[in-house]
């Protein structure tokens, strides 16, 4: 992922040489990922992992993150998150979007026909690339202080504030969409599955007058585990802990899928007319960025946006599926007979 820093917008601040160590390096082999409904359990299968790698030679751990969910699955800008899921063709799990058509498995499966009737058959031997995946994941540092006074220093009220939260999310932090409330939250709608993610923008809001077309949202729906302790309610200065997000990309191709969304999508706003106007929570930067509210009889713009994440580091890995890696142990027998 560093050596596509400039693609990604990894510069500046965000640039690699500023990334937590050894993220970004040539240090960084193999990624091990363990997820656990409570810590007991985590405890286990991490002692089965560090079980398996000290048996082999040459393996040193490096690196780790804790992450966890956060009271009421929220991220710590204080948004509802992991709410819009996509179904993918032949899983058998629905998505969380009923107006929405389950997505071919070759686009997150390599092997499978995806959306163009392609079929991504980029990995050889084709027993090590079929049905794995590309993996993406990056490490998004979140100034919540920083969040949370400019929201004030440009509302009169704090109605006002959530309120322009909202417009930049696309949600209210509830995580009901503001295109079925547009004028006041509705917790009791953000908290139910099957309501909270039932709608389309092309049906009624075209403009946008309640879902700004520039809100992250509207750009792209990526979900992560909090990392670090939540800023406590009403804070407006930095307790210098670090807190955000990791975010984890999971698809077949890297470029088409993931970069071509951060490049296109986040750091631009050609494909809505918006010119060269960035993500106003993900990607604003610099006390330069600018956000537009549609609103009768004038849009309202917001200026002076500063930079609220900032990329702490990120690597590009291949996740083989289970044949592959049943293929990949039998190599380490034989190499070791």
């Amino acid at each position: 992922m560093a050596a596509r820093a400039k693609v990604l917008g990894d510069t500046g601040e965000n640039s690699p040489e500023n990334w937590e160590k050894p993220l970004g390096t040539p240090d960084v082999h193999v990624v091990i990922t363990a997820i656990s409904p409570d810590q007991a359990y985590f405890a286990r299968a991490l002692e089965r992992a560090r079980d398996a790698y000290k048996e082999l030679r040459g393996i040193t751990p490096i690196w780790r993150q804790d992450v966890h969910v956060m009271p009421g699955e929220r991220e710590p800008f204080g948004f509802r998150d992991g709410i819009s899921h996509p179904a993918i063709e032949g899983s058998g799990i629905p998505g969380t979007n009923p107006n929405e058509q389950p997505i071919k498995a070759g686009d997150f499966i390599l092997g499978y026909p995806d959306e163009m009737g392609a079929q991504t058959t980029s990995v050889r031997p084709e027993i090590l690339g079929r049905n794995g995946s590309y993996v993406a994941f990056r490490k998004l540092h979140q100034r919540v202080a920083e969040f949370r006074k400019y929201l004030k220093s440009i509302s009169s009220s704090s109605e006002e504030e959530e309120l322009i939260a909202a417009k930049m999310m696309g949600r209210w932090r509830s995580g009901a969409p503001l295109a079925l409330c547009p004028l006041q939250d509705d917790p009791a709608q953000g908290a139910d599955p099957k309501r909270n993610n039932d709608f389309l923008y092309k049906q009624d809001d075209s403009i946008g007058y309640k879902t700004p077309p520039g809100s992250h949202i509207r750009r792209m729906n990526p979900r992560g585990t909090a990392y670090g302790p939540p800023l406590p309610d009403g804070a407006l200065e930095d307790d210098g802990q670090d807190r955000g997000l990791m975010f984890a990309f999971v698809g077949a191709h890297l470029g088409r899928q993931f970069e071509f969304v951060h490049q296109e999508w986040l750091q631009d706003a050609q494909f809505f007319g918006g010119g060269s106007v960035k993500d106003p929570v993900a990607e604003a930067a610099d006390g330069t960025g600018t956000f537009d509210i549609p609103q009768r009889p004038l849009r309202r713009r917001l200026k002076g946006l500063p930079q609220f994440v900032v990329t702490r580091g990120g690597e590009y890995c291949f996740m083989p599926g289970l044949r592959a890696l049943r293929w990949l142990a039998t190599l380490s027998l034989k190499h070791n007979r």
